[in-house]
């Protein structure tokens, strides 16, 4: 099964022109805890502009590993299959916005 995702996941950052913003979370860290609600209200905001994936980097290892993910929660953005931004740690929802904008 973490096969099919991790394909499916591959497939999604690469095949797509619409910028993918990727949270590498875990269940059991605080700070993911409170970046959700966050990542969801941007999320909403940017609606069909921009899609959102969360990966959990307890149930998808080899993708933590493939991005080197040493901590959580990180962002990434993707477009085409290229990471445009990374950053690891808390932001607000108007540090998120303002870099989503950046690379609509």
């Amino acid at each position: 099964m973490s096969n099919k995702k991790k394909k499916s996941f591959s497939s999604l950052i690469s095949t797509t022109a619409t910028p993918v913003l990727v949270d590498f979370y875990a269940s059991w860290c605080g700070p993911c805890q409170t970046l959700s609600p966050i990542v969801q209200q941007v999320a909403k905001e940017f609606g069909e502009k921009v899609k959102v994936v969360k990966v959990d980097v307890d149930r998808n290892p080899a993708a933590a590993q493939q991005f080197q993910i040493r901590s959580v929660p990180t962002l990434m953005i993707f477009k085409g299959g290229k990471a445009l931004w990374r950053k690891a740690g808390l932001m607000t929802k108007r540090e998120l916005s303002t870099v989503l904008q950046q690379n609509l």
